[in-house]
């Protein structure tokens, strides 16, 4: 069994911020494997349904949070000791501001990095959980950062984000195997960066 959990704030003052990328790749993957209807559930907006691997399907429940992204770890915790399970059995979406956008990256465990959210995670469940890290950008200055994350993406990111979340969605039966590698070189195979910035490509920047 797996718990995808996307960080971001509730309500539609904040559905289209770089802050909530994590929910909206969480909706995609719902779509993506016909999830069943969203409820309440570990002060969560929760669905239920199966990821297809090579070994059978993988039951999984998607989470969004309702708790605000800066607290995200309590209701991340309450599902994980629900069905008894592990960090190593939860995978958090969220924005990444040190990665270009449209760039992804796989880790497991590791330091918060300044995100609050992450920070919330590691405080309830420890830092081993694996962490899916979407691109989003950094403004260029460490005072523009809070305005940076909490602003709607903009038009001209609207190609790139469907192709980023639409790959995260597809390459999900990876991610249900554990093979978080192939998971993170599927979603780029299926959603290059070359098609945001070929020169950023080509020099290898993140």
């Amino acid at each position: 069994m797996l718990i995808i959990a996307g960080q971001g704030n509730p309500g539609p003052r904040y559905s289209g911020n770089r802050h909530n990328v994590g929910f909206m790749a969480v909706d995609e993957i719902a779509r993506r494997w016909s999830f069943g209807p969203e409820r309440s559930k570990f002060q969560s907006l929760m669905r239920e349904g199966e990821i297809p691997t090579p070994a059978g399907p993988v039951r999984a429940i998607l989470l969004k949070p309702q708790t605000f992204y800066n607290e995200s770890g309590r209701a991340a915790g309450e599902a994980l000791k629900f069905f008894k399970l592990t960090p190593a059995d939860l995978v958090v979406f969220y924005d990444e501001i040190d990665l270009a956008p449209g760039r992804f990256r796989m880790k497991t465990g590791g330091g918060a990095a300044g995100n609050n959210g992450v920070r919330s995670m590691t405080a309830h469940l420890g830092p081993d959980f694996r962490r899916a890290r979407l691109g989003v950008g950094h403004p260029g200055h460490k005072d523009r950062v809070m305005g940076h994350v909490l602003s709607d993406f903009h038009k001209v990111d609207q190609a790139w984000l469907k192709d980023l979340l639409g790959a995260c969605a597809d390459a999900a039966p990876f991610l249900a195997a554990g093979e978080d590698e192939k998971y993170q070189a599927e979603v780029m195979r299926l959603a290059p960066s070359e098609k945001l910035d070929p020169r950023k490509a080509a020099r290898g920047e993140d």
